[in-house]
C-alpha cells in the first residue's frame, strides 16, 4: 500500500486530494494541523508524531524533521534500502504534498516584526520538498495545490511517468530556490 505525507500550510484542496488518495488505497501521514483537518473530514490519517513516536517540539518548530520521514522519502527502490527501512520499522513514503509557511505574505504585512518574519521561515517543509524532489524517480512531489487534480487524475489512470515526476521535482526546486532567495534578500541588510 503506497504512503503519502501531507504537510501543508495552505489547505486549499487538501481534503479532496486526501480523499482521492485514500480512495485509491493510500496510507496517509500528516503533520499536526493538516492531520486535524483531515480527521475532522473523516479521512483516516496517522499523525506524523504518532508515526515517528516523537512529539512535535519547540512549539511546532520540529514536526517532520525525523529520520523515519526523510528515510522514507529518500530510500531508493533497492533491496538494501528496503531491508534497512524494514529493519528500522519504517515505510517508503511515495508521495509528498507540501507547501510552505507564507514568508512572502508575512513580509508584506504592515508593521510586521522581525520575530514574526523569522517564525515564517519554513524549515521542515523545505526539507520535505527537497527530499521528495531529489528522489523523484520513486517519489511524487506536489508542492502546489493547483497540481492536486492533475496528479490525482494521473494516479487514477496509473500514468505518473518519470517525466511527470521530474516536472514536479523541477517545480519543487524552483519553489525552494525562490523561497531561499526571499529569505536571503530579507536578511542581507542589517
Amino acid at each position: 500500500m503506497p504512503t503519502a505525507i501531507l504537510s501543508v500550510h495552505d489547505k486549499t484542496g487538501i481534503i479532496e486530494f486526501a480523499q482521492g488518495l485514500s480512495g485509491l488505497g493510500w496510507t496517509l501521514l500528516a503533520s499536526g494541523g493538516t492531520a486535524r483537518l483531515l480527521r475532522e473530514s473523516n479521512i483516516s490519517v496517522t499523525e506524523v508524531a504518532d508515526y515517528t513516536k516523537s512529539p512535535e517540539i519547540l512549539g511546532g518548530r520540529v514536526k517532520t524533521l525525523h529520520p523515519a520521514i526523510h528515510a522514507g522519502l529518500l530510500a531508493r527502490s533497492t533491496e538494501s534500502d528496503q531491508r534497512e527501512l524494514l529493519d528500522l520499522g519504517w515505510n517508503y513514503i511515495d508521495l509528498a504534498a507540501v507547501n510552505l509557511y507564507p514568508f512572502e505574505a508575512t513580509l508584506a504585512k504592515p508593521n510586521v516584526t522581525h520575530e514574526e518574519i523569522i517564525e515564517n521561515i519554513d524549515i521542515g517543509g523545505v526539507a520535505l520538498i527537497r527530499a521528495a524532489a531529489k528522489n523523484h524517480q520513486r517519489v511524487i512531489l506536489v508542492c502546489d495545490p493547483s497540481d492536486y487534480e492533475s496528479v490525482s487524475s494521473a494516479l487514477r489512470e496509473d500514468r505518473v511517468s518519470l517525466a511527470v515526476r521530474k516536472g514536479l521535482a523541477h517545480k519543487g526546486f524552483q519553489v525552494t530556490a525562490r523561497y531561499d532567495t526571499m529569505i536571503s534578500e530579507y536578511l542581507k541588510d542589517p
